[in-house]
């Protein structure tokens, strides 16, 4: 191992850094990340909601269906997809609840996630697309700051690298994987994906604000780009994960799951594309629960609105001019000629 690789390595936090104590209750720098990134998602979703045109209350009333939906789903994904820990001969079915140990999976988060939005979509009266549209750069800002909770846990890095960002692990922590010498450094995928959905959060940004994407789109986008970078991450992860057989390749689930769900969201996009340009988008509302014009009309809708009512305020005016033009005609006196005569 070149020595100056250590040398500029990343450290991990000491052990000790992973909690702390508050009287009786004990503090998870994990679940603090994780608490972090949920309030920095309702931060941006709520801005780009209210920048919408969308009714300010129905974004909280949504949330509040979809966070404790998704914390479960991403629980219930990580256990089965790792049930060794769990169910193995020695398992631990207690570790089940406790998440501030780490164990999230996205997809399930995602999933269950996006039934507890639908619920709140419709008592609010708005389409779930609108909701996942809105809230997509949200979630990919929420995964960047908490992949840092997997820094403080020193789990989920990669293999041996001998790069100058490489990754220190304790080699008394559990994690530290059997047969690597004390010193060892490894990919810290947590900061690749960190830096990968960052970047996923600027794109999404841009791309709304030049195409304005709706009915989904944007969700699905941000589907794609996240999967296309979980997926070379994944494949640098060296963490025990469950091992999946497809047309005789052997693969973690994760990469498996986000080839599928790669593939899945380019076809999606494409679909609705297409649909869009039919004039199949719509509107941001359930039928029947759009707001009266004066409550709820977005910016654009504003503009529009503005701009039609200039051109008919124009319209209105030419035939006065036209008519104020005609009367000048009328009353003006004929022009005579200085001998009287018709005018040639």
């Amino acid at each position: 191992m070149n020595p100056m690789s250590v040398y500029a390595s990343i450290p991990s936090p000491p052990a000790d850094f992973s909690s702390f104590s508050l009287g009786p209750l004990t503090i998870h720098a994990y679940a603090l990340c994780i608490l972090a990134g949920i309030l920095l998602a309702l931060w941006m979703t709520s801005r780009r909601w209210n920048a919408r045109g969308l009714p300010a209350d129905a974004v909280w009333d949504i949330s509040i269906w979809a966070i404790p939906f998704g914390i479960i789903g991403g629980r219930l994904y990580h256990v089965f997809s790792s049930p060794d820990a769990y169910f193995g001969p020695d398992g631990d079915l207690s570790l089940i609840p406790q998440i501030w140990l780490g164990g999230l999976g996205i997809w399930g988060a995602v999933a269950l996630g996006a039934v507890g939005a639908w619920i709140g979509c419709r008592r609010a009266g708005i389409k779930l697309s609108t909701f996942a549209d809105v809230g997509a750069p949200g979630l990919l800002l929420a995964q960047a700051v908490g992949r840092w909770g997997n820094w403080f846990n020193q789990e989920l890095f990669g293999s041996e690298t001998d790069a100058p960002w490489g990754l220190e692990i304790d080699a008394d922590n559990a994690n530290f994987p059997d047969g690597a010498a004390p010193g060892t450094t490894f990919h810290p995928t947590f900061l690749y994906e960190s830096l990968w959905n960052l970047a996923g959060v600027a794109l999404l940004l841009l791309l709304d604000r030049r195409f304005r994407l709706r009915g989904g789109r944007l969700f699905w986008i941000y589907a794609a780009f996240y999967t296309a970078g979980r997926l070379w991450i994944e494949l640098l992860r060296i963490d025990d994960a469950e091992m999946i057989t497809l047309l005789g390749v052997t693969q973690r689930l994760n990469v498996w799951t986000s080839l599928l769900i790669l593939i899945a969201s380019i076809a999606m996009f494409i679909y609705l594309t297409f649909k869009a340009r039919k004039g199949g988008e719509g509107s941001l509302y359930l039928p029947g629960h759009e707001p009266a014009p004066q409550d709820g009309i977005t910016a654009s809708d504003n503009k529009n609105e503005t701009e039609a009512g200039n051109a008919e305020s124009a319209s209105a005016e030419r035939p006065v001019r036209a008519n104020l033009a005609e009367t000048k005609t009328e009353e003006s006196p004929p022009h005579r000629s200085k001998n009287n005569g018709p005018s040639a």
